[in-house]
């Protein structure tokens, strides 16, 4: 198996690392972390005696000494160890704890508080396209999207699809609230007809037959187990008047492209739009926490329609970003990032498209969207990038 460098960089205190199956936490840090006491909660015998007796720890820690780095895969499987952590992280004999996990969703709801802040928590990404470097193939990307587990799979097609199964029945499922799995299918199909679209949840309520409430409950537990994530709107010195509503897109773009029917009346461009917005929100979202310097996503829409995908914004920097599944640039194309900018005359600017010519008109900058994906590095400034 093709081992890939991630960008993500471990802190020296203890840390949790959540991340959806399948991203690579595991095997990250099997590599990272390669003299550690490794505790697999997956395997039945760990799981076993951990439910059990949970002060079990402090011996297995006591036979091995030398061994500073903990890593406890899949925490949430046994969080009665946590308070065991706690105290053994409050005692300060040097050891680091690493805690991984699909998400925070069933520590918080057992009543757990994740270590009172003496852990930080960091997330697993699918690839960014520059850790994959010569192994990223943009078509494939669109559809398969970026998890590990499907990318360098043999067969991509059938692993993504047992992939997305897998997360209904053993982690969507395991949620004790939602019952209907039937109406939550539909909710997932429905929902991807949003993806990189504005959020209208009275819409999908509709669509799936079920009340808006259960929508919201649906909604937040993918949001929770990190499998979809909002955008929300730029309205920081608004000068015009902007719509309120949240952008969503599912994690990943091959989990989009899986999920979204496909029928007579759907237009292959717009899926592929569609598509193609969602790899460049996941890579800003990947590069943005990786880099770990404050930035936040966002993208600004104004009530009469003037609109650009999205904004990064922090300390580093205001920066707007239009994306077009065009290998063309026209004027019109344009008019979003042009209104943004008169808004915003700090803003830096770019369209990321489909051709293969770095371009600039005006003050705004076009950037091959290959070009633009293998260049987001966590250890390059935006600036550097545009």
């Amino acid at each position: 198996m093709i081992f890939i460098e991630r960008f993500i960089q471990p802190p020296t205190t203890s840390f949790f690392l959540f991340g959806p199956r399948g991203t690579g936490k595991s095997l990250w840090i099997k590599n990272t972390f390669a003299n550690s006491l490794y505790i697999d909660l997956l395997d039945p015998e760990y799981f076993r005696i951990f439910t059990a007796y949970p002060e079990r720890i402090k011996e297995l820690m006591n036979a091995q000494p030398q061994k500073k780095d903990i890593i406890i895969d899949e925490i949430q499987k046994v969080s009665s160890l946590l308070p065991f952590v706690h105290s053994l992280i409050e005692e300060k004999k040097g050891y680091r704890f690493i805690l991984t996990g699909s998400s925070s969703r069933k520590l918080r709801r057992s009543g757990v508080d994740l270590l009172a802040g003496r852990a930080l928590n960091y997330t697993m990404h699918p690839f960014l396209p520059a850790e994959l470097g010569d192994h990223f193939v943009l078509e494939k990307t669109l559809q398969y999207g970026l998890v590990p587990l499907v990318y360098f799979s043999e067969n991509p097609e059938q692993t993504l699809a047992a992939y997305v199964l897998l997360y209904i029945k053993e982690e969507i499922q395991a949620e004790a609230f939602i019952r209907n799995i039937p109406a939550f299918t539909r909710f997932l199909e429905a929902l991807s007809f949003s993806h990189a679209q504005v959020l209208n949840v009275s819409q999908v309520a509709r669509e799936c037959m079920v009340e808006r409430k259960t929508v919201e409950g649906y909604l937040k537990v993918l949001e929770d187990l990190l499998l979809c994530f909002a955008v929300p709107i730029f309205s920081k010195r608004a000068k015009r008047k902007l719509i309120s509503h949240t952008k969503i897109y599912y994690f990943d773009t091959g989990v989009f492209k899986h999920l979204r029917p496909k029928g007579p009346l759907d237009k292959p461009e717009e899926i592929e739009g569609q598509a193609l917005e969602g790899l460049v929100a996941q890579s800003l979202r990947a590069w943005i926490q990786y880099r770990n310097k404050g930035n936040e996503l966002y993208y600004w829409r104004t009530v009469s329609g003037l609109e650009v995908d999205f904004i990064v914004y922090g300390q580093e920097g205001l920066f707007a970003i239009e994306v077009k599944n065009a290998t063309t640039i026209h004027p019109s194309d344009l008019k979003g990032l042009r209104a943004f900018q008169d808004d915003y005359p700090e803003a830096q600017c770019a369209l990321i498209y489909r051709g293969k010519q770095r371009l600039k008109k005006d003050t705004i900058i076009c950037i091959p969207l290959e070009e633009f994906l293998l260049s987001l590095h966590p250890a390059k400034l935006m600036i550097e990038i545009l």
